[in-house]
C-alpha cells in the first residue's frame, strides 16, 4: 500500500500545479462572468452577509473506517499543517479568489476559522484532502491547492452561496401587480373618493356597495367592519361580517352572503365581485400594515374598485394603476359642516362645555385628565386604544346620549376612526405622540398634519347636534403650533407597503432549511428588491415572535401563522400566552376552553386598581388571539364559541372598571398597589427626538421628591399659573441645556416617567457614583447634581 502512494503523490502534486496555474484564472474568469451577468441584470446590492448564520459543521470523530489518507500517504502532522493553513488565510490571491465566489472579508474570515477547526480536530479527513495536505506539508505542493476544499466547505456551512441567484428570484418584489392573475385577467374600473374628514366620501361609496349584485368593504379596523355589516343587514341587504377572529353569517343557515364586511387584512383576493370598497387609502403608507392595502389593491378582483381617503394618495394609486393599465377616476369632496380652530386655548379644565373632547396620547394623561374632570363634579367618558371594541361602543353611546349627564369625553387617537361620536370641540392635550418610524425605531415627535387633520375633523360631526366643529388646545404655545400644523398641506404618499408571503419564505426555506424564521425574513428583506413605487413594511413584530418562539418544533407554516398573530409584545402575559398556545399545538393537543379558564383563571371579579382594569385588557386580548388561532387552526382550537361567550362578560366587567377608572386611580394611589408605577408609565422606549414638541411639562414645576398622587392631582388653576410663570424660562432653558433636568422634564411630560421613578433613578444614580464605578469625571458630575438638587430644596 505504502509503495503505492508516490506515483499517487506525484499525481497529486501535477494536479496541484494544474490548478495553480490554470484552476485559479477559470475560478476567476467563472466569477467575473457570473458578476458580469448579474450586473448586466439591473445593478444587483450586496447582500448583508452580516445575516448569514454559519451552518454548524462537527469535526469527525473516532472514524469508523480505517483512514484511506494515512494509509496512502503519512499520518499528517498537524503542528506543519496549522502553519500551512494560516499561511493560505493570509494569502491576498487566496482572499481575491473568496470575494470573487460571494465570500466578503466577514464570511471569508468565518469560513476559514471554520476550516481549520475542521480539519485540526478531526480524527480524519477526506482522502483527497489529505494528500494534499500531506503534499503541502512534504513540500511537493502548494497552499493555493487548498481553495477547492476551502470553498467546498464555506458552501457546506453557508448554502445560500450555492442559491444565491435563486434566493434572489424569490425575493424580487419589483412586479407586485403579476402576484394576482386574476386580477389582470380583468378590466377593473378605479373610482378615487378623496377628500377630509366629515365629507360623505365613504357615505357615496358604501351607496354603490349597497345598490350592487355583490360587494366587499375592506376597513382598517374591527369597528368600521362592524359599523358597515350592521348598515348593510338593516337596508335589508345581507351581509356577512369577517374579521381575524370571526365570521358572523348574515342567514341562520350559515349561507355566505354576495356582501362582505371585512378588515382589510381578511379580504380574499380570488373570489370576484362587482364592487369592492377601499376605507383609509392613505394607509397604504403605514410601516406595518401598508401592505395590507397595497394586496387589496392590487388584487382585488372587482369590476368597480371604490377607493376612500386622502387626496394626498390620489398621485401614487394613480401611479399604481398604470402599471397594471387602469385608469382611475378621481371624485373630490369637500367637508359637509364647516371647522374651525379657535383663536384661545382652554388653559383650564374649569373651562370645558358639553361636546368637549379632551385628546391625549398616552394612558397617563388619560388617567390624570379624567381624574381632575370628575374632581370638578364632572361625568367623563373614556376611549384608548386597548379597550376592546365593545368598551369603546358603550363609552361612546354614553358619551352621545343627550340624557345621559356624560358631557365629556377624554380620548386618545382611537377616536380618528371607528366611532361616530357627537363632539363640538376638540381640544390636544398635547401634540407630540409616540410613533414608530419605517425601520421600526420609536419616536416621540409631533402630531402630523394627516394625524391633526384626522381627529380635529371629528369635531361637528355631520347629521349631529352640533352644526359646526371647533378645535383647539390646552396651553395657548400648543395652539400656535397646532395651528401652523393644521395649515400644512398633507405631504403625499410616496410608496405603498409589501410583506414577504408565505409561499415566498417557504420557497426560502427550502432553499435554507437549516435557517431561523426570524433568519430567513431577514436574509429575505436584506436580498429583496423593490422599485419606487414600494417599500418593506416593517417586520420586528414578526421576527420577535419568530424569536421567541423559536426553540419549539413546528412545521414552517405553522410557525408562519403565529408569527403573524396579532398581538402587542408590549405586553407580557399575551406573549407568554402565545408561547404556551405554540407549545401545546406542537404537541398536538387541543386547547381547550377549560385550559384557556385555568391559564387566565377565569371568572375573574370587576377590578380594584388600575393594575387589574390594565390585567383585564391584556386577557381580553388573549381571548382575541385565541379566536384569531381558531379561525386558522380550527381542530387545535376547539372551543370559539364558548371563548367568545366569555369575552362578552369580560367586555362587560371591564366597562365597569372604565365607567368607575377614577376610583381605580385614587385605589391605585392610595392603596400603593404594587407595580402601580409600572402601569401608570407607557413603558415606551425612545430612541430620538426629531423636533422640539414645543410643549411645556405638566409637572415643571413639581419637586423630585413629589409623590405620584399629588402629581396626578395638580388642580387646572395652579397648571395655569406655573405655565405662565414658568414657560417662557424654562423654554430658553430647553434650548439651552441639554443636561439632566431638560431630559427628565421632557420625558415627564411625555407620561415616559413619573416622579416616583426618576426619585429611583436618582437614588441608583447616587449609589453608582459613590461606589466610584464612574471614576473621576462621574465624581464630578455626581457632585454638581447634588449641588443642584441642593438648591432645589432650598
Amino acid at each position: 500500500m505504502r509503495r503505492c502512494a508516490w506515483p499517487l503523490l506525484r499525481l497529486s502534486s501535477r494536479a496541484g500545479l494544474a490548478l495553480r496555474h490554470g484552476g485559479a484564472v477559470r475560478l476567476r474568469q467563472a466569477a467575473a462572468s457570473s458578476s458580469s451577468s448579474s450586473s448586466g441584470g439591473g445593478g444587483l446590492r450586496a447582500p448583508d452577509t452580516s445575516l448569514f448564520v454559519p451552518v454548524p459543521l462537527k469535526p469527525v470523530e473516532g472514524a469508523a473506517e480505517e483512514d484511506v489518507g494515512a494509509e496512502l500517504t503519512r499520518p499528517l502532522d498537524k503542528g506543519e499543517v496549522l502553519k500551512n493553513l494560516n499561511k493560505f488565510y493570509k494569502r491576498k490571491e487566496i482572499q481575491r479568489l473568496g470575494t470573487e465566489n460571494g465570500l466578503d472579508a466577514r464570511l471569508f474570515h468565518q469560513a476559514f476559522i471554520s476550516f481549520r477547526k475542521y480539519i485540526m480536530e478531526s480524527s480524519s479527513v477526506s482522502a483527497d484532502l489529505h494528500i494534499i495536505l500531506n503534499d503541502i506539508c512534504c513540500g511537493a505542493g502548494h497552499v493555493d491547492d487548498l481553495f477547492p476544499f476551502f470553498l467546498r466547505h464555506a458552501k457546506q456551512i453557508f448554502p445560500m452561496l450555492d442559491c444565491m441567484d435563486d434566493l434572489r428570484k424569490i425575493s424580487d418584489l419589483r412586479l407586485p401587480p403579476n402576484w394576482y392573475p386574476e386580477a389582470r385577467a380583468i378590466q377593473r374600473k378605479i373610482i378615487f373618493h378623496a377628500g377630509p374628514t366629515n365629507s360623505g366620501k365613504t357615505y357615496h361609496a358604501i351607496q354603490r356597495f349597497l345598490s350592487a349584485k355583490s360587494g366587499i368593504y375592506c376597513g382598517p379596523l374591527k369597528l368600521l367592519a362592524h359599523e358597515i355589516f350592521q348598515k348593510s343587514n338593516a337596508a335589508n341587504v345581507p351581509c356577512d361580517l369577517v374579521t381575524g377572529e370571526e365570521r358572523v353569517y348574515a342567514s341562520e343557515d350559515a349561507k355566505q352572503a354576495s356582501h362582505i364586511a371585512c378588515t382589510i387584512e381578511m379580504c380574499s383576493t380570488n373570489t370576484p365581485y362587482e364592487v369592492a370598497v377601499i376605507d383609509e387609502i392613505q394607509m397604504i403608507r403605514d410601516p406595518a400594515r401598508g401592505w395590507a392595502w397595497t394586496r387589496a389593491l392590487l388584487g382585488l378582483c372587482a369590476e368597480e374598485i371604490h377607493v376612500c381617503g386622502e387626496g394626498a394618495a390620489i398621485d401614487l394609486v394613480t401611479e399604481l394603476m398604470y402599471t397594471t393599465g387602469e385608469e382611475v377616476e378621481v371624485r373630490n369632496y369637500k367637508r359637509l359642516t364647516p371647522l374651525t380652530v379657535l383663536d384661545y386655548a382652554l388653559e383650564s379644565l374649569d373651562n370645558l362645555q358639553p361636546g368637549d373632547c379632551i385628546v391625549c396620547f398616552s394612558k397617563n394623561d388619560i388617567y390624570s385628565v379624567s381624574r381632575q374632570i370628575e374632581a370638578r363634579g364632572l361625568e367623563c367618558a373614556v376611549i384608548y386604544g386597548s379597550l376592546p371594541p365593545g368598551t369603546k361602543l358603550e363609552q361612546a353611546k354614553k358619551f352621545n346620549d343627550p340624557n345621559d349627564p356624560c358631557k365629556i369625553l377624554v380620548a386618545t387617537d382611537a377616536i380618528g376612526m371607528g366611532l361616530n361620536l357627537c363632539i363640538k370641540r376638540i381640544i390636544f392635550n398635547s401634540i407630540v405622540k409616540p410613533t414608530v418610524n419605517e425601520k421600526g425605531e420609536k419616536e416621540i415627535d409631533s402630531i402630523t398634519t394627516s394625524q391633526a387633520l384626522q381627529i380635529a375633523g371629528r369635531a361637528g360631526r355631520f347629521g349631529s347636534s352640533f352644526k359646526q366643529g371647533e378645535v383647539t388646545a390646552m396651553h395657548r404655545d400648543d395652539l400656535l403650533q397646532l395651528k401652523e400644523i393644521l395649515s400644512e398641506a398633507v405631504p403625499p404618499v410616496k410608496a405603498a407597503g409589501l410583506h414577504p408571503t408565505p409561499e415566498q419564505i417557504e420557497m426560502f426555506a427550502y432553499h435554507l432549511p437549516d435557517a431561523t424564521l426570524s433568519n430567513l425574513i431577514d436574509i429575505f428583506v436584506s436580498l429583496s428588491q423593490v422599485d419606487g413605487l414600494y417599500f418593506v413594511c416593517n417586520i420586528d413584530d414578526f421576527k420577535f415572535l419568530a424569536d421567541m418562539i423559536q426553540h419549539i418544533p413546528l412545521n414552517l407554516r405553522s410557525r408562519y401563522v403565529f408569527c403573524t398573530a396579532p398581538l402587542n409584545r408590549k405586553e407580557p402575559f399575551v406573549c407568554t400566552t402565545l408561547l404556551k398556545f405554540a407549545r401545546q399545538f406542537s404537541r398536538n393537543e387541543p386547547l381547550t376552553f377549560d385550559w384557556l379558564c385555568r391559564h387566565t383563571k377565569w371568572p375573574l371579579a370587576p377590578p380594584k386598581n388600575i393594575k387589574e382594569l390594565v390585567h383585564l385588557e391584556a386577557v381580553h386580548d388573549v381571548f382575541d388571539l385565541y379566536l384569531w388561532l381558531s379561525y386558522r387552526f380550527m381542530d387545535m382550537f376547539p372551543d370559539a364559541a364558548l371563548v367568545r361567550d366569555i369575552q362578552k362578560k369580560l367586555d362587560d366587567i371591564i366597562q365597569i372598571g372604565v365607567c368607575n377608572i377614577t376610583k381605580l386611580i385614587r385605589a391605585s394611589q392610595s392603596g400603593a398597589a404594587p407595580g402601580a408605577a409600572e402601569v401608570m408609565s407607557e413603558g415606551f422606549p425612545l430612541s430620538r427626538t426629531k423636533r422640539d414638541a414645543r410643549t411645556v411639562s405638566d409637572h415643571r414645576d413639581a419637586k423630585s421628591a413629589e409623590p405620584l398622587s399629588i402629581a396626578l392631582e395638580v388642580p387646572g388653576e395652579r397648571r395655569a399659573k406655573s405655565l405662565r410663570t414658568y414657560r417662557s424660562a424654562t423654554r430658553q432653558e430647553d434650548l439651552k441645556s441639554h443636561g439632566r433636568g431638560s431630559l427628565a422634564n421632557r420625558l415627564l411630560r411625555e407620561g415616559l416617567l413619573t416622579q416616583e421613578m426618576l426619585r429611583q433613578l436618582e437614588s441608583e444614580w447616587q449609589d453608582q457614583h459613590r461606589s466610584g464605578r464612574y471614576g473621576l469625571a462621574s465624581k464630578r458630575n455626581d457632585q454638581s447634581s447634588s449641588k443642584e438638587t441642593g438648591k432645589k430644596k432650598k
